[in-house]
């Protein structure tokens, strides 16, 4: 029979609908069992030239159906051109099944020799159709395709498809989907991979099998390389730290789609979710504390930002900047944390404890020499920072300007502080600069992290405070002063790093920086 063939399904509804009474169009029809009108016609001409009404055809068994159709159908021999196709089609099919030639080559191949023959489409439909009557499994010319997943290896492969590793998750993914006949284009785009690894991967396992595949390849990454990864970083980093409402984006915090647009549109460059996934993963930060800490909602934070940047990049040699804040209160007690230990030992902290005292570290870190200036307070208020004022006023009397940079905490933005700025300032001014002019800069609001004091108060946390149990308070104390005192020494005698001693601990480097992620979300 030539031209398409019915399922028994399409027939029986085809039958069902003509027992109405008014049945549907032909198009409708048509529409309905998704094919042509023409095969539409020559199915009721069939079922009216068999003498049976439309109502008992839908009745009879499919393999009466079938002779009717063998019978009735078309009328006419199949034309001589179909003929000599049906000829094309077993070699077609060997050249697949062993990977000599794919459906275009094996077309090409036809039409030199059968100028008049079919076109592609209609070579590639037929050749279906003829495929699927002879009962042949499906095969496909690919070079890099999985042809047969050893039994022992479907368990493993299924277990790294479920996994939360990406990675793994990847390869199952791909091994298991090219022997099921996707092709490598597809599954890049799927795994978000570049073709180039998919091939990689495919033909580990066709060589050395879920061993291959298991081994985790050391790459030698360049200069350039580190360079741009480094610059990726930054920048993702630095697109956390402004709000969507920035680049034109309706939402109130961020989302991996809404991150992979602002990328895009800012620097001109695509990248993919994943890759902005484990950016924000390896800052130590899982995607919903990312949204809380990482996220300022300052509209004003580009022209914040970028005054501080200007202020920094044209800072004179008699202008300090300090970056301000208060570390605390915490509580001196036995505290846990990751340290050497006993085999077989394990290392208890009580979860009710008597507390030995109470402390707040007021401090202030000087960029351009990486030097600490701090004293302990009692609470956190305006007091407290105009006593730190003070002091900076008498540390630096011999500079021209002091910058002062904090967050926006309301003792930190009071007109009782600002009042006494002021006054200050009067006072350098009478004495004609027999004392330095001091200028506020504020950070932008909820940015935190952007505080490069908070970078020296975590290294501090971790070097000083995890794993103590300090007999009082002032030995606390005391420690924390030798820390910062040792701190300072070493910059005094190295300023432009800080070299392999305990403060090596600090989250960032201490300088500003819009990418900075200064503030340790797992302490305090």
């Amino acid at each position: 029979m030539s031209g398409p063939r019915l399922a028994i399904s399409k027939l029986r509804r085809l039958a069902a609908l003509h027992v109405v009474d008014r049945p549907p169009s032909i198009s409708l029809l048509a529409k309905i069992l998704r094919v042509s009108r023409s095969t539409i016609r020559r199915y009721q001409r069939c079922v009216k030239d068999s003498g049976y009404s439309f109502e008992d055809f839908a009745l009879l068994r499919p393999k009466q159906m079938h002779v009717l159709l063998s019978q009735h159908i078309g009328g006419t021999k199949p034309k001589e051109r179909y003929v000599r196709l049906l000829t094309v089609f077993p070699r077609v099919h060997a050249n697949l099944s062993e990977g000599r030639a794919n459906v275009k080559q094996s077309w090409t191949k036809y039409r030199e020799q059968h100028p008049d023959g079919y076109g592609y489409s209609q070579f590639v439909a037929s050749f279906l159709v003829w495929r699927k009557d002879q009962g042949l499994p499906p095969t496909t010319f690919c070079k890099w395709r999985v042809p047969r997943i050893a039994q022992e290896d479907m368990p493993e492969l299924i277990r790294w498809r479920r996994s939360n590793d990406r990675v793994k998750w990847a390869k199952a993914v791909v091994v298991i989907d090219s022997h099921r006949g996707i092709g490598p284009t597809n599954l890049s785009s799927k795994v978000e991979k570049s073709p180039r690894i998919v091939k990689r991967w495919i033909g580990d396992y066709l060589q050395g099998g879920m061993d291959a595949l298991r081994v985790k390849r050391k790459y030698h990454q360049g200069p350039e390389r580190i360079a741009g990864m480094k610059q990726r970083r930054d920048r993702i980093i630095s697109l956390l730290h402004e709000t969507p409402q920035i680049h034109g984006i309706n939402r109130a915090s961020w989302s991996l789609k809404t991150l992979v647009q602002a990328f895009d549109k800012q620097y001109g460059e695509s990248i993919g979710k994943s890759t902005i996934s484990e950016y924000v993963k390896t800052e130590g930060y899982t995607f919903r504390k990312a949204r809380r800490v990482l996220t300022s909602p300052d509209l004003t934070y580009r022209e914040k930002l970028e005054e501080i940047t200007r202020v920094l990049s044209n800072l004179r040699g008699d202008e300090k900047f300090f970056s301000i804040d208060e570390f605390g209160p915490f509580s001196v007690k036995m505290q846990g944390g990751m340290a050497l230990t006993q085999k077989g030992t394990t290392r208890v902290v009580p979860q009710r404890q008597r507390s030995k005292g109470r402390l707040i570290i007021t401090a202030a870190l000087e960029l351009s020499t990486n030097q600490i200036t701090h004293f302990y307070s009692d609470k956190k208020n305006t007091d407290e920072m105009i006593k730190l004022l003070g002091v900076l006023l008498r540390q630096y009397s011999n500079q021209q300007c002091l910058y002062l940079s904090w967050d926006a905490a309301s003792w930190h933005i009071s007109a009782k502080l600002t009042e006494s700025v002021c006054t200050v300032n009067h006072a350098a001014q009478a004495s004609d600069g027999g004392t330095p002019v001091v200028k506020l800069m504020p950070l932008p609001s909820s940015a935190q992290f952007l505080n490069v004091i908070e970078s020296v108060f975590s290294g501090m946390a971790k070097a000083i405070l995890h794993n103590s149990d300090y007999p009082s308070a002032e030995d606390c104390r005391t420690a924390i002063d030798r820390y910062f005192a040792e701190r300072n020494e070493a910059y005094k005698r190295n300023p432009r790093r800080a070299g392999k001693t305990i403060w090596g601990k600090e989250l960032v480097q201490p300088r500003f920086a819009p990418s900075n992620n200064c503030k340790d979300p797992n302490w305090r």
